[in-house]
């Protein structure tokens, strides 16, 4: 009788101790794949979004909103500004009145003297306030017809408290004169801001 050949290699493969080796080797595989991993970087978070119209949205909004102007960044107050232009245009506009006295025929009307200072004073106020006081931009022809619209509330307001003032209530010219026009000047001011140059908030 002849000895059993010996066993093949693949025959090992498949005898119960090298196949617990077998499992053992996958296990310790998958073990060292795991371990690998553990090793790698954790996986980066991904970075909150704001939701629109959010916090983020309001800083961002914020940053785009102009700087303020030039006389705004020496007088430090938008008011402190806004009467500066104002009292400048007030003498601007009597010296363009007696400028076009001089130009014009003395034929012509002194009405239209000052019908031509105010066009160029109310067009050169307007510029002033909209680039070195309220600072903004776009919609200039809105602006410009909210402009007019608020000074021509302004005189109206003027002549309807001065009038109330010397021919009502009796009160000396000069003095009634000064009170009224400070308030119309500060009624101007937030008519201005809230009308001619109003932009709408954001967030």
């Amino acid at each position: 009788m002849s000895p059993a050949p010996p066993p093949r290699p693949d025959d090992a493969a498949l005898s119960p101790a090298t196949g617990a080796r077998s499992g053992a080797g996958t296990g310790g595989i998958e073990a060292t794949i795991g371990a690998e991993a553990g090793r790698g970087e954790p996986p980066t978070a991904p970075h909150p979004v704001a939701p629109l119209g959010g916090p983020a949205a309001v800083e961002v909004a914020a940053d785009a909103q102009p700087e303020p102007g030039l006389l705004l960044r020496l007088v430090r107050r938008q008011e402190v500004g806004f009467a500066l232009i104002g009292g400048f245009n007030t003498v601007f506009g009597m010296a363009l009145t007696l400028f076009w006295l001089w130009v014009l025929p003395d034929s012509w009307p002194a009405a239209v003297s000052v019908v031509f200072a105010y066009a160029v004073g109310t067009t050169t106020a307007f510029v002033l306030h909209r680039t070195l006081v309220f600072r903004v931009r776009g919609r200039v022809l809105r602006d410009f017809l909210g402009f007019v619209a608020v000074n021509s509330g302004g005189l109206l307001l003027n002549v309807v408290l001065l009038s109330l003032a010397v021919d009502a209530f009796a009160l000396p010219e000069i003095p009634s004169t000064v009170v009224v026009m400070a308030l119309v000047a500060v009624a101007s001011f937030f008519g201005h801001r809230h009308i001619s140059f109003r932009r709408a908030e954001v967030g």
